[in-house]
């Protein structure tokens, strides 16, 4: 698992205790087990548990808290509050609603008003003085680099690129007008609108060798990262959402549109407007043809094709069967 350090991208807003997470639900608050009271400093996901943390569940998903000092559990799940070994567990009406709650006291991010950065206007583009950019990459002009943001060695950043909340690898090329740490579409469907936004603290990577086009939206991590391989190649309006982890060598075509939380094997070759739902996994040395609809995982080495995206030789042997049926395909 990658790590990073969230506070360099994050300022901890309020600190906060296990004892005092209650106060700030209030009514979705509905029973606790505490057993001590410690400082909470970090927020968990069921990939990479930290220490001093929150941990927010909702699936009865097992969990291995032994080698973890002093974590928290949130949950709406009965059976996940009554289990025995977890020793510290609050039990809310609303997960969504409590997490909401809890970061935004925590947490200053741009997505709230009172986030703030310092910047340099440094060759027709603003640099935070909290970021890092190596001296043999270049910064075309009108670019924005917000904080914490780390651009390594030999990478070109065209004109009008928004860089936030991402650690650019060596030897990365990002053509204009794209968009890299952009928060990520996360909210409760029963309950929409702006103030309602799940915050997301998460951050994007972005390996070394990777070449993105124009126009392109790469959404920052809600708790984890984004995560793009080593020598993967992004064509012009692609949109890659929260979570998703793609690996290395991909080549993905223009108008791509990939949902969140999706996995994405080594070596997959994505044709042009193709779509993605999420939370789905993709298998290494995949071909996946032009508009075609992934709505469920595609195993190693598949070519698929159509709506929704089956094996590429059953997909044409269902048009030649429709077209001896007067269907007709434009």
């Amino acid at each position: 698992m990658l790590q990073f350090s969230r506070k360099n991208f994050f300022q901890i807003k309020n600190n906060i205790k296990s004892n005092n997470i209650k106060e700030l639900i209030e009514s979705n608050f509905i029973k606790e087990k505490i057993k001590s009271n410690f400082e909470l400093t970090e927020i968990s996901s069921l990939n990479n548990l930290r220490n001093h943390s929150i941990i927010f569940l909702e699936e009865d998903i097992k969990v291995n808290l032994k080698n973890i000092e002093n974590i928290i559990i949130v949950t709406n799940n009965f059976d996940i509050f009554e289990n025995k070994n977890y020793q510290n567990a609050i039990f809310v009406k609303n997960l969504n609603e409590a997490y909401n709650n809890i970061i935004n006291f925590m947490y200053l991010h741009e997505d709230c008003i009172d986030y703030f950065d310092e910047f340099d206007l440094i060759n027709n583009s603003y640099i935070s003085k909290s970021a890092f950019v190596h001296n043999s990459s270049k910064i075309f002009n009108n670019c924005v680099i917000g904080k914490g943001v780390e651009i390594g060695k030999n990478c070109i950043i065209k004109n009008n690129v928004v860089i936030k909340n991402s650690i650019i690898k060596d030897n990365v090329t990002i053509c204009d007008n794209t968009s890299i740490g952009t928060t990520g579409f996360g909210f409760d469907l029963k309950n929409r609108g702006s103030s309602n936004l799940n915050p997301q603290i998460g951050i994007v990577i972005i390996d070394s060798n990777v070449h993105i086009g124009s126009s392109c939206t790469i959404d920052r991590g809600k708790i984890d990262f984004t995560y793009i391989g080593k020598n993967s190649m992004i064509d012009n309006l692609v949109h890659i959402a929260h979570n998703v982890q793609i690996g290395d060598n991909a080549c993905i075509a223009a108008q791509t549109g990939i949902s969140g939380s999706v996995i994405i094997g080594d070596n997959v070759t994505i044709g042009g407007q193709v779509g993605f739902a999420g939370h789905i996994k993709i298998g290494q040395n995949v071909v996946i043809a032009a508009k075609s609809g992934v709505t469920k995982n595609v195993n190693d080495n598949s070519v698929v094709a159509g709506f929704p995206a089956i094996d590429i030789n059953k997909w044409k042997r269902n048009i030649i069967k429709g077209r001896k049926n007067g269907h007709q395909w434009y």
